[in-house]
């Protein structure tokens, strides 16, 4: 392979999210206007814990190859990603072909942790000095890295497998690593994305800092991002994989082609673990344009990381209003389907190019007075939005001040 700059093109998506496993499902949900926030009765348990809210995954089957022996190291985040993976290479056509084992596939995919429950066989050790509950795999389920590791086991990939555990950004940066890989000619193709699952402690984390929403008899109106009443995100759970390909070794094979992506941006904040600075996400944007060589007006579509926490809606919004105005068309999907963590990236990417595609946007849910504080953008509301734009921007924004903007390029035949 040419190590000179290749062009890199969306091959095959699929996914398991709180609003459905595949686009017609998710699709029908978006038009519904409905989030898919639940009270989750069973966290009453937890003495503290002052959320019962989340945004449990669809249900999802798997097929009989999904046995214990290959299944044996798999937690519940590794088993959604390599379900996601294994229907995104079918979409793709690449399920079962030799390339795969060629050395020149790899996975790029990231989770925030790994199963919790194998995390606790292990705080058990550390609280009650027993090894009860750990076995040979408790490791393997609770590393950060698992889920990548079972999909380039499951699927037999020799390439690359790179680890992208960065919360909130890991799904956006499995993708953002593997199209720099495709692009700088060490690959021919990667399964990118991310994954995570739904759990009390995960729901904790945030909770212990105040960012929950607590509106635990109120499911259907919250999180409500940007909204001057929004009181703390929810979480979900979910898995997505892009199958990111070549152009040119695509384009001899024959496989349809469902956007390409041209601009990645990231960077870190380098000032506070969770107070996010609006200059540093601007710059992400901005890096993500020049990557792209396009100018912000070019961009006809921001989707927000929006996760309706006080500081994090009002620091993106003024710096997606730096960088393009108050012109801007803006929406956070995490008002249907939570902040799903290592997912939401790839979920997120997934679902903006599938309405670039379609030439529809959905509306932010729940946003019916935007916070003054927020900086003035085109917030999509209501109904949604028929658009038709050549380029999409998704962004995502993690603990630790990690930063990601993603472009995406419509294809056209």
């Amino acid at each position: 392979m040419s190590t000179s700059s290749r062009r890199v093109v969306v091959t095959g998506v699929n996914g398991i999210s709180p609003l459905g496993n595949d686009w017609s499902s998710i699709r029908a949900h978006l038009r519904s206007y409905r989030n898919a926030v639940q009270r989750i009765d069973e966290w009453d348990v937890y003495d503290g814990l002052n959320t019962k809210l989340a945004a449990p995954a669809a249900p999802f089957e798997l097929p009989s190859h999904y046995n214990r022996k290959t299944t044996r190291s798999m937690g519940r985040v590794a088993l959604m990603a390599v379900r996601a993976s294994e229907l995104a290479l079918e979409d793709a056509g690449l399920l079962g072909d030799p390339v795969l084992s060629s050395g020149r596939v790899g996975v790029s995919n990231g989770s925030s942790a790994g199963t919790h429950a194998a995390i606790g066989d292990f705080g058990r050790m550390l609280n009650e000095h027993t090894t009860a509950g750990i076995n040979a795999t408790t490791y393997i389920k609770m590393m950060s890295h698992t889920a990548p590791v079972n999909i380039g086991v499951f699927f037999g990939l020799t390439g690359r497998v790179i680890t992208t555990s960065s919360a909130c950004t890991s799904g956006s940066m499995g993708i953002g690593a593997a199209y720099e890989v495709v692009r700088a000619g060490k690959q021919l193709a990667m399964l990118a994305g991310g994954s995570e699952q739904m759990d009390a402690t995960a729901s904790a984390v945030f909770d212990t800092l105040f960012a929950t929403s607590v509106r635990n008899d109120e499911p259907s109106l919250t999180p409500r991002p940007f909204d001057a009443a929004r009181d703390g995100l929810v979480l979900g759970e979910g898995a997505c994989t892009l199958i990111l390909e070549d152009l040119e070794h695509a384009q001899a094979r024959g496989a349809r082609i469902l956007a390409e992506i041209v601009g990645y941006g990231t960077n870190s904040d380098g000032q506070h673990v969770t107070q996010p600075s609006a200059e540093t996400m601007a710059i992400a944007m901005q890096l993500a344009l020049e990557d792209a060589g396009l100018p912000p007006e070019a961009i006809g579509y921001v989707n927000a990381h929006g996760t309706a926490t006080d500081h994090g809606d009002i620091a993106e919004s003024k710096a997606t209003a730096q960088v393009f105005g108050s012109r801007m068309p803006f929406s956070s999907l995490k008002s249907y389907m939570g902040h799903t963590l290592g997912a939401c990236g790839a979920l997120e990417a997934w679902i903006t190019i599938e309405m670039m595609r379609e030439g529809w946007f959905a509306p932010t849910l729940n946003l019916d007075n935007p916070d003054p504080r927020c900086a003035e953008l085109d917030y999509i509301v209501g109904t949604g939005r028929e658009l038709q734009t050549q380029y999409v921007m998704s962004n995502n924004f993690a603990f630790g001040g990690i930063n990601t903007s993603l472009i995406f390029k419509r294809w056209r035949d």
